[in-house]
């Protein structure tokens, strides 16, 4: 029984390195986000680094990623990063969005919730691994350009619009 259970799950397991997925290779950015922000040297290191992989619109895939099931897994987390923030189509979205991801990349870099411990384990992207001092480098940075949109533009243009729950009947 065991060696039929074995056998099936080897069966899937091949097959399964036949199922093509859309990977995130090489769609030019449309809306980048240095289109719009100064981005220091230091700091598009550290988004190259740590960052762009997972949040804008070209990965590079490691060695591991055409075996299936893991690609699969990877580009399941490439396709969610992208979702919650894409560097290349950032300056498509409205004010109050930008200023409130710009929020989330402080409180997401401070809380060392970014990059991914699953991105960073196992010494399989070391150059992912960023210091204390490279976080704070980040947050200056991004408080920076909240600083810069407050600056620039009207503060009700920064505040996002609650959403109103449909009626209830």
């Amino acid at each position: 029984m065991l060696k039929k259970i074995g056998l099936v799950i080897l069966v899937i397991l091949l097959a399964i390195q036949f199922i093509p997925y859309e990977k995130n290779e090489g769609k030019p950015a449309e809306h980048p986000i240095s289109g719009s922000y100064d981005i220091p040297d230091n700091v598009n290191k550290l988004l190259i680094n740590a960052c762009n992989n997972c949040h804008t619109n070209t990965s590079e895939y490691p060695w591991y990623a055409s075996i299936e099931p893991v690609g699969y897994w990877l580009n399941d987390h490439i396709q969610e990063g992208k979702g919650h923030l894409n560097f290349d189509e950032f300056t498509n979205r409205p004010l109050a969005w930008q200023y409130h991801k710009w929020e989330e990349t402080v409180e997401m870099v401070e809380e060392k919730e970014m990059p991914l411990k699953s991105y960073t384990n196992f010494g399989l992207h070391p150059e992912a691994n960023i210091t204390d001092a490279d976080r704070e480098v980040i947050i200056s940075w991004a408080k920076d350009q909240m600083a810069y949109l407050k600056a620039t533009y009207p503060a009700d243009s920064l505040v996002r619009k609650q959403r109103t729950p449909p009626p209830s009947e």
